[in-house]
């Protein structure tokens, strides 16, 4: 019997940014030694990302495509919008009755159901403002997989959008730039499926990522010893990306290999390049079956909350 089964033969990892300059993509094709990687690049437009990733490979198979701003909602919030599920609810939001849903309220007074995101700007502003709005407590407001584990510290809320962790901001950008004008096109990992019947089965799969769990995944040194923020840490760091290149049999550019004993750029988009790289190794473990995609998942996270592809607690 023919297996008419896809294999992934493109992924791509977008570090992703509200700013267009700073969103970089690291991509690998495969081909009949092995995978093959380049020089992180621009993301560039969004409106044919998908169809200029198409054409790196000529073999038929699915492309899986990885970006690391928040995918899904949490549970209690969603079960207060009326939507069936996450997939049905992004196909609303920014028309009709949620057309201000991706605009970020300026007073707490404007916060509600279908305008959950704050603030717009410091001053005067809580974290207090968001959950009495809601009227969800703080860890109602966090998907399972932002919540605090034995390896990382609670991430920071979808709907808040202040500081230097926020992801709200990103969310809005991706959802709206890349998810919800190609939703009829792409298959949505979990809410569509496991992964391996999703990367098996359809052309374009996206999943969400953190680079920050993939560090430890890989065998980088203890974040402790070393920053991603500076380039002599991404130097320090290189070392166990091309010990990762090298232990799987990965065809690499020279331009590659030189940036990644570089540290990358001197300039701040040296960080994006190298979250990019990472974040795409991890994606490499999973599609390989080094790791897991996720843990059995509990209903809410197939139904709204999604998941970080790789992250194997709950």
């Amino acid at each position: 019997m023919q297996d008419d089964r896809l294999t992934p033969t493109i992924v791509a990892h977008c570090d992703w940014s509200v700013d267009p300059r700073k969103r970089w993509m690291a991509v690998a094709w495969r081909e009949e030694e092995g995978w093959h990687l380049v020089l992180p690049e621009h993301v560039g437009a969004t409106t044919d990302l998908f169809d200029r990733l198409r054409t790196r490979q000529a073999h038929s198979g699915s492309l899986i495509v990885g970006f690391d701003f928040p995918i899904g909602v949490p549970v209690a919030y969603g079960n207060l919008t009326g939507a069936e599920d996450f997939r049905t609810l992004l196909a609303a939001l920014g028309t009709g009755e949620w057309g201000d849903w991706f605009n970020v309220c300026s007073a707490a007074s404007e916060i509600g159901i279908r305008r959950p995101f704050y603030p717009m700007r410091p001053g005067g502003t809580r974290r207090l403002h968001l959950t009495d709005a809601l009227r969800l407590p703080p860890k109602a407001l966090l998907r399972t997989c932002e919540r605090a584990t034995l390896q990382r510290p609670a991430a920071c809320s979808l709907f808040w959008t202040l500081g230097g962790n926020q992801v709200g901001k990103g969310a809005i950008s991706g959802w709206r730039e890349v998810l919800r004008p190609n939703l009829d096109r792409i298959a949505l990992w979990p809410f569509d499926g496991t992964f391996d019947e999703l990367s098996g089965t359809r052309d374009i799969v996206v999943v969400e990522t953190y680079p920050g769990d993939v560090y430890g995944q890989i065998g980088l040194p203890a974040k402790r010893t070393w920053s991603k923020r500076t380039q002599d840490g991404r130097r320090t760091a290189g070392k166990g990306l091309t010990q990762w290149i090298e232990r799987h049999g990965l065809v690499a550019s020279g331009d590659l290999l030189g940036a990644i004993e570089n540290g990358f750029s001197d300039r701040p988009v040296g960080e994006d390049q190298f979250d990019a790289v990472v974040g795409l190794f991890g994606m490499l473990d999973v599609i390989e079956g080094r790791r897991s995609a996720a843990p059995t998942l509990p209903h809410e996270s197939v139904e709204w909350e999604g998941w970080i592809l790789g992250q194997d607690s709950i």
